[in-house]
């Protein structure tokens, strides 16, 4: 079972959701960080290291010496990361999205595999959760494959958690592809909502079971409320604007260790995911 726990916006609270909810779960479970621009999922664990691996992705490498400038390369390429100028063949490396097509329909086999290092994999251990995050390598602008690598570690005898970089743009669709539930994480406030509603088109244009939380539930108003009635959209769990949340939060400390009855409510989110998937 793959949970993904996603959001419109950045600072709604997704990372928390993911973390707790890992946390409370009572079978060992699989926990993956695929915000790579970011990740922070780990400063809420304590953990041991247990492996670190370099990832890279393809990119091509053409021979002029069996070039004949025949310009199929740069006809099949929609990302414009090979080139035909003249009698010159030019590569951008960062623009290429390694679907090996130039290296396919090249006549002459000029052109072969190199590589580029897109970032590198991350396994931790903390109490029965398996951590695996990616962290994008400076400068790197596509974080889709990473995110890609870092799913390829999912073991489907777990249960996994997935937390999703915010927004709905490609690196999300990478992210929340193939999972069995989605929990859009969401704020009462109109920027909340806005981008509330942009993320539950993306899941429904997948085809995707999902559900909503509110985070920090008495504050702001009630137009994330009120649009979750409309749509016929589960409100699966709501989280309170409390102090001692914050504070333990700021500390590292995840609100379900700080505060004992947050544990149940997690569980009993749980236990809702587990029914939508199921019926």
């Amino acid at each position: 079972m793959i949970i993904t726990i996603a959001s419109g916006k950045g600072g709604t609270g997704k990372t928390t959701v993911a973390t707790n909810l890992a946390i409370s779960m009572a079978d060992k479970v699989q926990l993956l960080d695929c915000d790579v621009e970011e990740p922070n999922v780990h400063i809420f664990l304590q953990t041991r290291p247990v492996s670190k691996e370099i990832v890279s992705t393809m990119v091509p490498d053409v021979d002029s010496s069996l070039c004949t400038y025949c310009g199929e390369c740069e006809k099949i390429c929609q990302f414009s990361a090979i080139t035909l100028i003249g009698k010159s063949i030019m590569t951008f490396p960062e623009m290429c999205h390694s679907c090996k097509g130039c290296i396919m329909v090249c006549p002459e086999g000029a052109i072969k595999e190199s590589a580029r290092e897109l970032g590198e994999i991350i396994k931790e251990d903390s109490e029965g959760i398996e951590l695996v995050y990616g962290r994008l390598r400076v400068g790197e602008a596509m974080s889709p494959p990473l995110i890609e690598k870092v799913k390829d570690q999912i073991n489907k005898n777990m249960t996994t958690i997935i937390d999703a970089p915010p927004g709905t743009s490609c690196p999300v669709i990478a992210a929340i592809k193939d999972s069995d539930f989605v929990l859009l994480v969401t704020e009462p406030t109109p920027f909340g909502l806005n981008d509330l509603i942009l993320a539950v088109e993306a899941v429904r244009t997948m085809n995707l079971k999902f559900g909503i939380v509110i985070n920090r539930c008495d504050s702001g108003n009630d137009g994330v409320l009120q649009y979750a009635k409309k749509e016929n959209i589960e409100i699966m769990m709501e989280i309170p604007d409390r102090r001692d949340i914050a504070e333990n939060y700021s500390k590292g400390i995840p609100m379900v260790k700080a505060i004992p009855e947050m544990k149940d409510l997690f569980n009993s989110l749980y236990s809702k995911i587990q029914n939508r998937i199921q019926n």
